[in-house]
Formats: structure tokens, sequence, C-alpha cells
């Protein structure tokens, strides 16, 4: 592989997918084709944007004309899809926006993709996908690359939808797809309307912590740069037409996280102890709130080799030390004023 385009590479996920390609692969050339919504932030990879190996388009997947003539000028040798809508509680509010980006936005990228590689099977096109399309586990068990789908948000739907597409690409046209489901991640660079990273933002305010309903829905939490790790091995060693689980092995209900979350933002801060947990405020749990997520990721690290690295304890402490020292970052993008870095920096490119 040579040239691999690399859609929503400015958002959480996507600048570390992106700048562990670039550094790992100078050999490579990583383009990255962002929208640049509120969630995309070009100041998540200032340490590589001048290297010579990456470089940034700005775009929308909802142009297909724009994506159409973007894959006749360029040969890509894989495309690794991560642009999407992806907060729940927006997709409550607004589900055709998550049906148009997650579902369209993605159907545009195959057919012009199936168009451009023209039945060429040394190509890659990876979709990268959630644990919530197979929707709510109970106490026990684990979701497996054959559970069946049960989505139950808006959000979850579209990815469900968008899964569906690539399966029926490579069945239909012979494209060759792969596809990952992976928890929730956590890391630098992280959007604060997520829970880890509106914590620290609040804590840091003093406004409330809200927590939904008791705060016993469970989640599995993997570290961001493990999934970077998981997203490359995939890419390079993946069977064509397979679905992948990335999980990080790491349950934690929501209360005993954020209460965690106060105890490292109180000492980090020198606070007394208990002064972040009296912000925790309980609030309405919202509509179709999975209870438990946890994934079996045992075949991606029998058949490929990957197994996560950042132990919960360490990767949490990393998260809260690189947001106490980005508050500028956090400022940013609270505010409105990173548009103005766009503007400045890209609006000729």
């Amino acid at each position: 592989m040579k040239k691999l385009l690399v859609t929503g590479g400015a958002g959480f996920i996507g600048s570390h997918v992106v700048r562990r390609l670039v550094t790992r692969y100078p050999e490579y050339s990583i383009v990255n084709l962002d929208k640049l919504t509120y969630a995309g932030n070009l100041e998540n990879l200032r340490d590589i944007e001048n290297r010579p190996n990456y470089s940034f388009l700005r775009g929308d997947i909802l142009e297909v004309n724009f994506l159409r003539d973007l894959f006749q000028r360029e040969d890509y040798d894989a495309v690794i899809h991560l642009a999407a809508e992806s907060h729940v509680d927006r997709s409550l509010e607004n589900p055709s926006e998550f049906a148009l980006t997650n579902v369209v936005g993605t159907l545009n990228l195959l057919h012009v993709a199936k168009e451009a590689w023209k039945g060429n099977t040394d190509k890659r096109f990876y979709h990268i996908s959630t644990d919530e399309v197979y929707g709510s586990l109970g106490a026990e068990g684990y979701f497996s690359e054959s559970s069946p789908m049960d989505p139950r948000s808006p959000y979850s739907a579209s990815k469900a939808g968008s899964d569906h597409f690539v399966s029926a690409f490579y069945h239909s046209f012979g494209l060759p797809t792969l596809i990952s489901r992976c928890s929730n991640n956590y890391g630098p660079n992280h959007f604060p309307e997520k829970l880890i990273p509106l914590m620290i933002h609040n804590i840091l305010k003093g406004r409330p912590l809200p927590v939904y309903g008791k705060g016993e829905n469970v989640r599995d939490w993997l570290y961001v740069e493990d999934h970077a790790a998981a997203i490359d091995v995939i890419l390079h060693k993946g069977k064509p037409g397979e679905v992948y689980n990335i999980g990080g092995n790491n349950e934690w209900k929501n209360i005993d996280l954020v209460k965690l979350l106060c105890q490292i933002m109180d000492r980090k801060l020198g606070q007394p102890g208990g002064a972040s947990e009296r912000l925790i405020t309980f609030v309405k749990d919202r509509p179709g709130h999975d209870l438990r997520y946890a994934i079996d990721s045992s075949r991606l690290q029998r058949e490929l080799g990957w197994s996560p690295t950042v132990d919960f304890p360490t990767g949490l402490e990393k998260t809260v030390d690189w947001y106490l020292q980005n508050k500028e970052w956090l400022d940013h993008v609270t505010s409105g004023a990173y548009r103005d870095y766009y503007d400045r920096m890209y609006s000729h490119r």
C-alpha cells in the first residue's frame, strides 16, 4: 500500500489513526479527508501537519461528484472510513442527519470506490463501526462477530445500516471490504460531549457532572491508541469480507468510572477528597439507553496478533494529564474559537 485515504481523520479516533500511519509508514502517502464539523479539529494533528507524507483535504462524503472526481484523480490503495456522526444524544435530536452522513455518505464512498477500483482485489475499503450495532447485553456474555445486530438508538441504527451496505458491496460486487466494531474509546483529543472528557471539562469549570439514571450502565473501555494499533493490524492483515471486534476487556459502571475520575482530578488539582464527587448529578435516563456493552476480541487477538497494551488506570491518568496540559485546546473546542484556526490555516488549501 502506498496511498491511503482516511475519512474523518481530524476527529478523535481518526486523528490518532492518521498520526500512527504517518509516523510508522513514511513511505506511504496519507490523505486526511474531513468536513471539519464541530468534532473535527485540525489542532489534533498540529504535530504532523508538516510531514511530507501527510496532506489534508476538506470535503464532504455526501458530495458524490466531489468523491468521484477525487477517486478518478487519485489511485488510492485503501480507504479507512471513520467519517461519521457519532454522539447518541445528538442522534436522538436529529436522526435524519445521522442517516445521511453515516448511511448515505458511506454508500457514496462505496459507489465511487467500486467504480474507480474496477474489481481490483488488492485494494481495501475499511469501514470503522461500533459495538453499539449489537444492542444491549444483560449482566453476562459478550458480543462476538456473529452476534445479531439489534440497534437501539438512531446513531447505532445508522451505523448498522452502513455496515450492511459495506457487507453487501463485498458480496454483490466483490469490493474488498473490512469492518471492525470497537468498544468505547477514551484518550487525548476527545471532544467534550462524551463521558470522560465531559466530566474532566465540567470538573475544571465547577459544573454539575450529569450521570444518566443511577449510573449503572456498563461500558467496555479501550484506549484510543490501542484502537489505532488494531486498525493498523486489520488494514494490513485482515481478510476481505470479514468483521473484527476490538475491545479493551475493561468493563466499568458509569457511576464507578465517574467517581474514579473525580478522585484522580481532585488529586491532580490539589483539591480535598470528595470535592469533585459532590458535583455528580443524576439526570433522567435517555431513551433506549443500552444497559451493557462488552466485546469479545479473541478472534482479533488469535488470528491477527493484536491485544490491548494500555491498562485502564494508566490510560485514565494519561488522559487526565493530557487535558490538564491542554486547557487551551479544551477552551477552543468548547468556545468555537478553533474555527478561526481552520479559516486562518487552511482556507487557501
